[in-house]
């Protein structure tokens, strides 16, 4: 009989199926390495068993034991399901970012889930690396496989999804086209396939908000590139240790927006039911086209499944609310095409120095930024008021009277989502044009100048 002896052994041997609609304009034959095939819906499972049967041989984990892991969701659900198998507790540490499916996931599967701010720096006491690594030292007899660092990670690519898809491809692919998060994939996929064929471009799909496409192309960790980011399963604000930039041939940043459009439509064209990572990835193919030919194989790796965000992607008013679906009317870009560039003020100038760039471009709102980093905001009315009530306060910096940070939103969002946001304390909002790399202001009165026409 050809059976599994148990669940691991069902792991590896995805298959690769021709995408036929959603990349019908992309010249090149394009194939996806489904990996939603895998006993926990996602190609974490190869890595995580990987990490478990390494630790193992090194004494690292003993029989009994507790792995404690920080985790977006899939990494917990390979662990979790090997943990079963091999008779270990599972404790994750998440953040509150990922999606109420993916933490319901990890704890039917037995495991405990500590769930941990987004928005603070990895080294805060309180983010979900940190979190895991405390504990890891707290509870007796515990392993912290740590899939950022552990390097096992990035080996079960290389002996697994790489041989996997030179074999499946007969040697014929021309790209790879691979979300990156921790490292591990892109990496050991892009290692192996280089060695059998130095001309394979790997190419590693980035989100807006994470550092890794800017530390490629310049080594440095720029800190300003980090803000909040929607898309889950890819982009980090550090450098994990499995990343080995040399195999890597370009990054491309892809928006929340189009990641979670195309992650609906693969579902919708396809029939294929995957994540936002799978998203992001047609997406970034889409935006790259032009540098592929007919003759070209390019394999794009969808990393987990739809299920994983029911309450998200898949979920009609959290999409509208988003303004990621809601196509009826005017979007931001409509207003932008006849706004001028964002003109900033920095922190340290003074209010007489924002008082005159007010009067020269007829400016009501001026963001405030300190090292390139919009940090506050001022207004016409406020710094007025400060020079009429006290006309020496021109001379002071203009961090002595600035407010909070004009929120931003995208430049596809909706007039109606814009207008409910400049109805309430916030009287403008920051628009980012990711892909051209340009930042405008919307003010109340724009919106009701473009709305009277």
């Amino acid at each position: 009989m050809k059976i599994c002896n148990n669940i691991l052994e069902a792991i590896g041997n995805t298959p690769l199926v021709k995408l036929n609609k959603v990349t019908a304009d992309v010249p090149a034959m394009v194939l996806a390495k489904v990996e939603t095939f895998n006993p926990g819906n996602s190609i974490k499972d190869r890595m995580a068993l990987k990490m478990i049967e390494d630790a193992e041989k090194s004494g690292k984990l003993k029989p009994g034991g507790t792995i404690i892991e920080g985790t977006s969701g899939n990494t917990g659900m390979g662990l979790a399901i090997a943990g079963i198998v091999k008779g270990y507790k599972c404790v994750f540490a998440t953040t509150d970012k990922q999606s109420k499916e993916k933490v319901d996931a990890l704890r039917a599967f037995g495991a405990d889930v500590i769930v941990c701010p987004t928005n603070v720096e990895p080294e805060d006491p309180r983010s979900y690396y940190s979190v895991a690594a405390r504990l890891s030292k707290e509870l007796p007899n515990s392993f912290y496989p740590n899939q950022y660092d552990n390097l096992s990670n990035r080996q079960a690519h290389y002996e697994q999804t790489g041989p996997e898809i030179w074999e499946q491809t007969e040697g014929k692919i021309t790209h790879l086209v691979v979300g990156a998060g921790t490292g591990g994939t892109v990496t050991g996929t892009g290692k192996f396939l280089k060695e059998k064929n130095p001309n394979i471009k790997i190419w590693a799909i980035d989100t807006y908000g994470s550092v890794l496409k800017k530390y490629h192309e310049t080594g440095v960790l720029d800190k300003n590139e980090i803000y909040p980011y929607v898309t889950e399963g890819i982009g980090e604000d550090f450098i994990p240790e499995n990343y080995d930039f040399s195999v890597i041939d370009h990054f491309e940043k892809v928006t929340d927006r189009d990641a979670a459009v195309y992650t609906r439509e693969l579902c919708r064209q396809e029939g294929i039911w995957v994540g936002y990572s799978a998203g992001s990835a047609i997406a970034g193919l889409i935006q790259m086209k032009d540098q592929l030919k007919k003759d070209d194989v390019v394999v794009v790796i969808f990393h987990d499944h739809g299920t994983r965000y029911i309450g998200k992607i898949f979920n009609d008013e959290w999409m509208r609310n988003m303004g990621y679906i809601d196509k009826k009317g005017l979007t931001a870009e409509d207003l932008v095409k006849q706004n001028v560039d964002l003109v900033t003020v920095d922190k340290n100038d003074t209010i007489g120095h924002a008082m005159k760039l007010i009067s020269t471009h007829n400016f009501s709102q001026i963001p405030v930024t300190s090292d390139n980093r919009i940090v506050g905001s001022i207004n016409e009315k406020l710094v007025f008021n400060s020079i009429m009530n006290s006309p020496e306060t021109k001379n002071q910096a203009v961090e002595t009277i600035m407010q909070e940070a004009i929120p931003f939103v995208d430049i596809t969002t909706p007039i109606d989502t814009i207008s409910k946001m400049v109805s309430g304390d916030s009287e403008a909002v920051l628009v980012k044009d990711f892909k051209r790399d340009k930042n405008y202001i919307i003010t109340r009165y724009d919106i009701a100048e473009i709305m009277s026409k």
